[in-house]
């Protein structure tokens, strides 16, 4: 092989750098690989999804955390922090809402919701960046998997694995991270599903995506008249659910990352630029 060819077949960057980046601020692991288009799509849509929500809460979502659990780190173990640079501006901008008692805005759950799934899109931004680099420079990328697999992972549990080929290890996974968040769901008589009651656990079970959603449009925010028999233990499994989901999803990601890899050696040299690359 010639020198040339060499220089040809080098990684567009380091993989880890490319998802750091795009963590810290979305579309800059893009911009690192030489992808400023789907850098602005990305920073467009998870920041539009980001002050979407806000509008809709009127910054008041933190103001769910009890007072004694406040503080300077307090988001590190929220679903927004899949994107730094928005929790940073929310913290700085709202924090823990205003000083003075308001009633809650009519749409603040669905703006919860929104904020926290413009991070969600983030970190599945940071997967296609980090696939991407990994690609030869000579190699076009096409389509967005395996950060497409990711996506669909959250929004249906098992539904990655699914896309994948992978139908057993799919509906395996679909059966026993739905069966545990609608066992949560059951013991804590849909307790769980609010995050103004639970804020650090509604964190854990958002990441199990789409069920949580249906669940929470169909019984959350129940009036709460008396004592939960099973309710702490209805909230450990359905928070278990979206933690192990986390697992699947970076199980996703390290076969999606490897067929595209292993796809991309196989194929001939392309010249196209990777700013082309499908979102």
């Amino acid at each position: 092989m010639s020198w040339s060819q060499s220089k040809i077949e080098e990684p567009r960057g380091d993989a880890a750098i490319a998802s750091w980046l795009g963590w810290l601020v979305p579309g800059a692991g893009h911009v690192y690989i030489g992808a400023p288009i789907v850098a602005a799509v990305a920073f467009f849509s998870v920041f539009g999804l980001l002050l979407l929500g806000i509008r809709l809460s009127d910054g008041m979502v933190f103001q769910f955390l009890d007072t004694d659990l406040r503080g300077p780190i307090a988001g590190a173990l929220t679903p927004e922090a899949g994107n730094v640079a928005g929790l940073v501006y929310y913290m700085k901008v709202y924090g823990f809402g205003p000083l003075l008692p308001q009633a809650w805005p009519e749409y603040i759950h669905l703006g919860s919701w929104l904020m926290a799934s413009s991070a969600m899109l983030n970190a599945v931004f940071a997967v296609h960046a980090s696939a991407l680099a990994r690609l030869p420079k000579s190699v076009e990328p096409r389509g967005f998997a395996p950060a497409s697999h990711v996506l669909a992972g959250w929004l249906v549990p098992g539904l990655g694995h699914f896309l994948q080929g992978r139908r057993t290890r799919g509906v395996i996974v679909f059966a026993v991270l739905v069966g545990l968040l609608v066992l949560g769901t059951w013991l804590a008589e849909g307790s769980n599903l609010d995050r103004e009651r639970h804020f650090y656990y509604w964190s854990g079970q958002f990441l199990a995506g789409g069920p949580v959603m249906i669940l929470e449009a169909i019984h959350g925010h129940a009036l709460v008249t008396g004592e939960i028999e099973y309710a702490d233990a209805g909230l450990v499994f359905a928070c278990l659910a979206g933690l192990l989901n986390i697992l699947c999803l970076l199980d996703v990601q390290a076969f999606g990352v490897r067929r595209l890899v292993e796809t991309a050696g196989a194929e001939p040299a392309r010249s196209a630029p990777v700013a082309e690359v499908a979102a």
